[in-house]
């Protein structure tokens, strides 16, 4: 009875292995450059618009601190 346990857990963890390869391979496929050239199309305006949030932050900032220092 042990050994036939043994046996399908064997055979189980074989076949999860090599499922698990193929899942790592269709994802190293998947990650191509056309995928990383998107992405950076799609985050590079939301970056810039950040950028500029944070450049008119910091002018207001600016100005505020010099009304305060007159």
């Amino acid at each position: 009875m042990e050994d036939k346990v043994f046996e399908l857990l064997t055979k189980m963890y074989s076949e999860m292995t090599e499922q698990f390869k193929e899942v790592k391979s269709k994802l190293d496929e998947k990650a191509d450059k056309s995928d990383i050239v998107r992405m950076e199309n799609e985050l590079n305006p939301k970056v810039k618009a950040l950028f500029d949030g944070y450049k008119q932050h910091t002018d207001i900032s600016e100005r505020i601190e010099k009304e305060v220092s007159r």
